[in-house]
This record gives structure tokens, sequence and C-alpha cells, in this order.
């Protein structure tokens, strides 16, 4: 027995491992996809970075050209309340007028309009070109409100150049504060458009440049119809609307890119700018990394599994043979019953059994077996044995029951926990079995073949039973029953004990 579990602790031990090994796979594929995810937040960190600095960089660049252009305007308006400013040549009034106006880049016209919409000062030409603006939303604006400050209206192409421009105006008042008219200022688009085109962005990356009332203003990449659109109603454009400052991921009104937008307001001007970084741009390394690196690491642990599973089976399949082949080397090939080894085995551990109370052997001969090999052959004989075994097999019934050959034409009954009586019960049905046995083919019908038995029982507990005593006392008993006319039952009753075990009285039974 312990042979056997031996190898069932060897097989389970081994599944064990492979178990392990099963996880171990699992556990480098679960350990490849955090640090997947955690260079995939590593691009995501970065591309953040990276547009937070651009976005930084460009807004300074915006506000600090913004804010000239704010200057060259109230200078301007200031200018204009030069005492004899009007007595002057007009080379001189647009030198004292426009004399902060050359600082600012990408300056597009720079005009004084009076109350009416007319131009009556102009940076660029004298006499100043002729034009009427009362219809432009700047001029309606300052002519509403005395309290606007700088005004940034929408883009708008100049009546002068033909140019797209963003206009800047400041009002003008009298003394008495009624409206005298408009000073302004215009930044050429294209200002912008050099600024952005300066930035890599990748494929589908983008800038926006829009007025706080959602009239897109520049993008990049320019395309002509982006212009002067409005989006207040995307939602996009609300969140960059309700926030100073921020970032997050969405999708374009325009091409539908999903995009990562980070953005800011102008310092406290009216406008907003954002960053766009594609989504798949930002992930786009990230991505041949993780193939790559997901590839190897699937292959591998693929390859581990196949080569584990592969293992496992064939360590199964060595165990199944192993098993079978202790089974086998535990089994009689004749008949099929358990071999004198297994007897032995099983014999020494009803002996030692401290928790059993008594133990009972049958030793089981068949009466003048050499005939039948001799008249019949060893064909019939093997059938007689193979015969005998079933019989044998249908007289007990217990599990612990052990029913064995252990040599030519002899066998046992192991019976623990029997005593003397259960024993005899035992050998009993083993006549009455063998009795009712027949082998038409060889023309031996019911009581053809007999057995001799040799019982022997033992009280356990009274100390330690020798196997070998158990076993003498039955073979004497069998030999008694043979020496007595064979067909029968004797028995060594249950005073048998490990010190004087042949001493013991030997009673004959006769076989029903």
């Amino acid at each position: 027995m312990r042979s056997w579990l031996d190898r069932l602790r060897q097989l389970r031990t081994a599944q064990t491992w492979i178990a392990l090994s099963l996880l171990a796979p699992l556990g480098i594929l679960a350990l490849s996809g955090v640090m997947l995810l955690s260079l995939r937040q590593d691009a995501w960190d970065k591309a953040a970075q990276t547009s937070g600095n651009l976005l930084q960089v460009i807004e300074r660049d915006i506000a600090r050209n913004v804010e000239l252009y704010d200057l060259s305007l109230k200078a301007a308006v200031e200018n204009l309340e030069t005492p004899g400013l009007a007595q002057l040549s007009p080379q001189v009034r647009q030198t004292i007028l426009f004399d902060r106006a050359a600082t600012a880049r990408d300056m597009g016209v720079m005009l004084i309009i009076d109350a009416s919409g007319n131009t009556i000062e102009d940076m660029s030409a004298i006499p100043p070109r002729t034009g009427n603006y009362a219809d432009r939303d700047y001029f309606l604006a300052h002519k509403a409100r005395a309290d606007l400050g700088l005004f940034i209206g929408n883009p708008l192409v100049s009546r002068l150049t033909g140019e797209r421009m963003l206009p800047f105006s400041r009002r003008i008042s009298r003394a008495d504060g009624s409206f005298a008219g408009v000073a302004l200022g215009t930044m050429k688009l294209t200002y912008f458009s050099t600024l952005f085109d300066q930035l890599a962005l990748g494929q589908d990356g983008a800038i926006n440049f829009y007025h706080r009332n959602g009239t897109r203003i520049m993008r990049y990449p320019f395309v002509e119809a982006d212009l002067g659109v409005n989006i207040k109603d995307a939602p996009t454009f609300a969140r960059f609307a309700n926030a100073h400052q921020g970032s997050f991921v969405g999708t374009s009104v325009r091409d539908g890119v999903e995009r990562l937008y980070a953005f800011t307001q102008v310092g406290a001007l009216p406008l907003i700018l954002n960053v766009a970084l594609s989504v798949a741009d930002i992930e786009a390394e990230w991505r041949i990394k993780a193939v790559i690196l997901g590839g190897a690491v699937l292959a591998l642990c693929g390859l581990t599994v196949g080569l584990t599973l592969l293992f496992g089976r064939e360590l199964k399949r060595r165990a199944a043979m192993q098993i079978e082949l202790m089974r086998l080397s535990l089994t009689d090939a004749l008949t099929g019953l358990p071999n004198r080894r297994r007897f032995e085995e099983a014999l020494r551990a009803a002996c030692t059994d401290k928790a059993a109370t008594s133990v009972s052997l049958l030793i089981i001969d068949a009466d003048h077996f050499k005939r039948f090999n001799d008249r019949y052959g060893h064909v019939v004989g093997d059938d007689v044995l193979r015969s005998l075994a079933r019989q044998l097999g249908t007289s007990v019934h217990r599990p612990g029951d052990l029913v064995c050959r252990i040599g030519g034409e002899e066998f046992a009954i192991l019976l623990p926990e029997t005593d003397e009586a259960g024993a005899l019960r035992i050998a009993g049905k083993v006549h009455a079995e063998v009795a009712r046995m027949t082998l038409p083919k060889a023309g031996l019908g019911a009581g053809a073949v007999t057995v001799s038995i040799g019982a022997a029982s033992a009280v356990l507990g009274w100390g330690v039973l020798d196997p070998d005593d158990l076993y003498h006392a039955a073979d004497t008993a069998l030999y008694e029953a043979k020496s007595g006319g064979r067909n029968q039952t004797r028995s060594v009753p249950s005073s048998l004990n490990h010190e004087n075990p042949r001493a013991s009285l030997i009673r004959l039974v006769q076989a029903v």
C-alpha cells in the first residue's frame, strides 16, 4: 500500500509543479500588462507635458503681441488729445499718432475713425485711404458702450488690403464722454499661421485659436473654410469656455478625430487657444512597442505553456504506466486476482493494525488439481483456476476482504476484523460456491471440483502478531484438511496468539 501511496503523492507533487509552471506564464503576462500600461501612461504624460509646453509658448507670444497692439491703440487715443495736433502737417500728425505701432508684429492697418465711421487718420497712407466702417461690429460695440476698453472683434477681410485680419479697437470719447470714434488696429492672420506652422504636432495634431464667442480665428493645419466658423454649440468648445485652462480627451466636431485637448484663455482676453494631439499619434510609438513586446511575451508564454502541457501529458502518461505496472506487479496474470506479493503486504498490514480487534485467514487449495492437468491438459487446468477465482470472489462482499492467488492451485482469503465463527461462515460459502461450479467445455459438472481449506483466526491486542504465525497456522490447518480426506475445512481457533500459535487446538469442521 505504501508504494501505491508514494506513487500517488509523487503524481500530486508533479501536478502541483505543473500547475505552478502554468501560473508562471500568467504572472509574466500580468507583469507585462502592467509594464505596457505604465509605458502607455508615460506616453500620455509626455503628450500632456508637450502640449502644455507648446500651449504656454504660443499663449505668451500671442499675449505679448496683443499687448503691443493695445499699447499702440492707447497711445493713438492719448495722442489725439495733444494740443495743436490738428494744426500740424499730416506727416507730423501721423508720426505722433502712430509712434508705438512700429513695434507690433504683422500689423495690418491702423486707422482713426470718426463718429460717422469715416477714416480720418491712416498709419500707412497720407492722405488717409477713404472708407466707412460704421457697419463693423467693433464700431457698433464702442458706439453702444463706453466701458469696453480693448475690443477684439471677429476675424474679417480688410476693405483696404483684401487680407484676413483680426481687429483690435478702442473707443475715442470727447471731453463730455460722448462717442467720438474708434482707434482701430488689425493683426494679419498670417501671424498666427506662421507661428503655428513652426510646430510639429503629428499627422492629426491641431492648434485652434478661438474668439470666446465661439468663432474660429485660425487653425493649424490651415484650411480656408475653417476660418470664421462658429462652434459655440460644440461639446468641446463648451469645455473650453467653462474653465480658464485644462485638458481632456474629446472627439472633434470637424473631422471626428479623437484628440487630447490642452487649452487656455489668453491672459484676460476673450481669446481661447488649444493644442490638440491625436490619440492615435500619442499612442503610435507605444502601440509599436506593445505589439513587439506583447507578441514576444505571448510567444514565449505560449511556448512555455505548450511545453508544460506536453510535459504534464507525458508525466501523466508515465505515472499511469507506473501505476499500471505497479498494479500488474501485484496482480496474478492468469486469474486477475491479487498475487502473493500483494497478499503478503495486506497480511502484514492486517496483523499490525493497532485499531483492529481480530483477523482471520483462509488458505484454499484445489483438490487433485494435478489430475485435471494430466487428464484434460493445462488449458482446462487454467480454466479451472479462473473459475475458482470467480467463485471465491463471490464468497466475500466486504471491501476490506481480500481474495488472492498465492501460487499454483493455492488461494488465500484474508478477512480483517473477522473472528473464527465469521471465518468458518466464509469457508462454508466457498465450499457451496465451488460445489456449483461447472466447466461445460471440459465436461465437468457441479461437484467435479472441490477444495480444501485451512482457517486460522487470531484475537489482536495481546501484542504483536507475526504474519508468518497466522499463515503457518492456516497452512497447517490446510494440511490437516487434505490429510483428513479433502473437501473440508480445518480451523485454528481464535486462541491463536503471538506466543504459541502452533499450540492452539485444531478442530475439524466438515464441509457442507
